[in-house]
């Protein structure tokens, strides 16, 4: 006969439970981009996937191949061949190239007759390549890494495609709140990952695009490698596109076309900020209500742990994490009424 009783025993399973589920989260945490990469497609694409099976009768497996190709050439391969090109570029600058020398030059001797400031535009370029290279660690020195993670993303994206109402039914029976409350924290759940990933990517390509017109048409050096420098940081709200103007104009005006340099301005701060504004007032509408604070404090957390994805994933992960406060909030309100009607006033 065992020396526990119903309640010790039940107490021991739990106790095992937990701490072995800690230690496969510790043992799983080099690939939780990984899964957190195939939840946020699984999000985006689940309407597609239930379209065509459910509504079309397609054949399962090929519409989650389907889905997983699309995904692969519309989002991952452009996202990797960017980050590529800008990892090459930053390599490759150098105090000769397009003439920086001369660039820098001109800037710190402006500053240095106006600000007292003889080295600005050097340390300046110093700290913007040390971010620069520290933002994209991943894409070239990792290449087994990524390409494994790639692997498990995908293969974990196409079970959860392929057993869409069994995966579903599971998140709901071992969900730790009530179906209700479930449910709508999967809708704010799949709001959050629409505004952070399709919301911001409109955003961050329309003013890419808008930046390197702006930096041909003022012939500045590059404006497709800074047009694509500024889509990265269109996920920072605050900074934006609009800010790579400033330095641009200083370096205009530096050169001796302050013209030039004040509608280039005018043209960043007042035309892509303003349609920077249009189009998030836009999709907060359509989507969900994304704080600025949220992008900000999560491309923070983010970038460290996941690097360039991190200017998505972090802002995501800040966004669950007051979800679930949420949730957690709403069922201590619940379980406070109940306790208040069984025990009477």
């Amino acid at each position: 006969m065992s020396i526990f009783n119903y309640k010790q025993r039940n107490n021991i399973v739990l106790g095992t439970i937990v701490i072995l589920g800690c230690f496969l989260l510790y043992a799983l945490s080099g690939l939780f981009s990984s899964i957190l990469g195939a939840i946020v497609l699984f999000t985006l694409f689940r309407p597609v996937y239930l379209l065509l099976v459910e509504k079309k009768h397609w054949n399962k497996s090929l519409v989650a191949v389907l889905i997983m190709l699309t995904s692969l050439v519309v989002i991952v391969i452009p996202l990797m061949s960017l980050s590529i090109m800008v990892v090459s570029k930053i390599g490759s600058i150098n105090l000769k190239s397009f003439d920086l020398q001369g660039w820098i030059s001109k800037i710190d001797d402006y500053a240095g007759h106006n600000f007292n400031q003889a080295h600005f535009a050097e340390n300046t370029m110093q700290k913007l390549g040390t971010f620069a290279t520290d933002l994209f660690p991943s894409i070239l020195g990792g290449a087994a890494n990524t390409l494994i993670t790639l692997l498990l993303m995908y293969f974990l994206l196409y079970f959860m495609l392929v057993q869409i109402r069994a995966f579903e039914a599971a998140l709901l029976k071992y969900a730790p709140f009530r179906e209700q409350h479930a449910l709508k924290f999967a809708e704010a759940l799949r709001n959050a990952t629409y505004s952070n990933v399709l919301g911001q990517g409109i955003i961050a390509v329309v003013q890419g695009f808008l930046l390197a017109n702006g930096f041909w048409i003022f012939n500045l050096p590059d404006p497709i490698f800074w047009g694509v420098i500024g889509a990265f940081i269109s996920f920072l709200p605050v900074v934006g596109a609009p800010t790579l103007t400033i330095p641009a104009s200083v370096i205009l005006f530096a050169g001796g076309h302050p013209v030039k340099g004040v509608l280039l301005l005018a043209y960043g701060l007042l035309f892509i900020g303003n349609v920077d504004n249009f189009l998030r007032a836009i999709i907060n509408k359509r989507l969900a209500n994304t704080h600025p604070l949220i992008s900000i404090i999560g491309v923070f957390i983010g970038v460290p742990l996941f690097g360039i994805l991190g200017l998505v994933f972090g802002p995501l992960l800040l966004s669950y994490f007051l979800l679930l406060l949420e949730i957690y909030e709403t069922n201590r309100m619940a379980a406070d009424r109940l306790e208040r009607i069984r025990t009477g006033p």
